[in-house]
């Protein structure tokens, strides 16, 4: 346990008070879960930078963060959903939470096959995530005021997050792809050799 996982560790901690927060029924209580979420999303900026500089880096941290991560912005989505009854919002998030399980599963399935490297996180990946956090900030903030210029602008980071997500999977399917063709090819000749 070391300053960057605690720093992970925040992360997942302030989910039921950001989400209870979000439907307290107070005029403050929305600012409140805005500003939680927030420090949670810098705070995954923070534990990357506390990694690097301190050089603590760990198994138990890698594998937490990107846990984290999702818990955190699919958490965000769920209430931006539930609150503004959008098909327009459900949409783009729909996108992004499948590719999500798609990317996981890949990484999986790569990391067995000991090609983790392949599928390591890219720069796409990176800015869909920075553009997802900011959507989420406007949608978040705005999303009782949803003909506002903050929260249509949301809308649109959502939207180019959203191509950014396919952008950045295909990438990850492209590099990954001589690898799944190399284990079907072996798949094929097992069930062969079997049948002989």
């Amino acid at each position: 346990m070391n300053t960057p996982t605690l720093v992970t560790l925040f992360r997942i901690v302030a989910l039921p008070f950001f989400f209870v927060t979000f439907y307290m029924p107070y005029t403050w209580s929305h600012g409140l879960a805005v500003s939680i979420f927030i420090m949670a999303a810098l705070s995954d900026w923070l534990d990357g930078y506390l990694a690097r500089s301190l050089k603590q880096h760990s198994s138990f941290g890698a594998f937490l963060d990107p846990v984290a991560d999702k818990l955190l912005v699919v958490t965000a989505f769920i209430l931006v959903i539930a609150k503004s009854h959008m098909i327009l919002l459900a949409l783009p998030v729909a996108i992004m939470i499948g590719r999500e399980i798609t990317v996981s599963a890949l990484r999986e399935w790569m990391a067995v096959s000991g090609a983790s490297g392949l599928v390591a996180v890219s720069y796409m990946g990176k800015l869909k995530t920075t553009l997802q956090f900011l959507a989420l900030v406007f949608l978040l903030a705005f999303v009782s005021h949803p003909k506002s210029w903050m929260f249509l602008l949301g809308t649109a980071l959502l939207y180019i997050a959203a191509i950014l997500t396919i952008v950045s999977m295909l990438g990850y399917f492209k590099l990954a792809w001589p690898k799944l063709l190399m284990a079907q090819k072996e798949s094929l000749k097992e069930s062969q050799a079997m049948l002989d």
